[in-house]
């Protein structure tokens, strides 16, 4: 599968559903965030604006990012209309090929899951290397399937937090893991619906 047909397949996801005027943060990411001074943060793969939105209101000057067009225009539409528009910078990049420039305080991977060929631990890498010293890399992956996802295989293996970390292979004595583990929580599905599900959360910190 090639790049166009993965821009294909999220822009046509994204239009199935309609725009959320108020989308919600994820709930990984109010709890680690609230409390740490503003800074430059960046989202990678930020669907419907939730955590962009969030963040912006907070302080945070944002970058946002998604392969789907038709994301990035939402949020770009979103932003403005929430009066953040001057917080909140949305661009299309496909991961697999480029990477937002920048320095930044935080970057945070939500969910960051494609039935396309993507080296995630080579996208984590230049995450964590695009930290500033001090700064937090918050990787919360699906450790479970919920039942609205658009991946229902039975066969599919969540790793551990651990694991990803061990994937992205980042120097102990420059980057820190602060946070590996597998809490569950009752999450609402795009229909309304409710489940319980586990998140795989992975949190390192840049300490030169």
């Amino acid at each position: 599968m090639n790049a166009t047909e993965a821009n294909t397949f999220w822009d046509d996801m994204y239009a199935a559903r309609p725009a959320a005027p108020d989308p919600q943060p994820n709930a990984r990411l109010t709890e680690t965030v609230t409390g740490l001074p503003p800074g430059d943060a960046l989202d990678l793969g930020c669907g419907g604006g939730g955590d962009a939105l969030w963040l912006a209101d907070r302080g945070w000057q944002v970058t946002a990012a998604d392969i789907s067009a038709v994301a990035v225009e939402r949020l770009a539409a979103l932003a403005s209309a929430h009066g953040l528009g001057d917080r909140v910078t949305a661009v299309r990049h496909d991961l697999g090929g480029t990477f937002p420039q920048g320095e930044f305080d935080l970057i945070c991977a939500h969910y960051l899951h494609t039935p396309f060929d993507l080296d995630r631990a080579a996208v984590l890498r230049s995450a964590a290397h695009a930290l500033r010293p001090g700064g937090r890399l918050l990787v919360v992956d699906h450790g479970s399937t919920a039942p609205w996802s658009w991946n229902q295989d039975p066969d599919v293996r969540y790793p551990h937090p651990l694991e990803v970390a061990a994937d992205i292979d980042l120097d102990a004595a420059r980057w820190t893991v602060e946070r590996a583990d597998t809490p569950r929580r009752i999450a609402t599905g795009p229909g309304g619906q409710t489940a319980e599900v586990t998140d795989h959360v992975l949190l390192i910190r840049r300490t030169a």
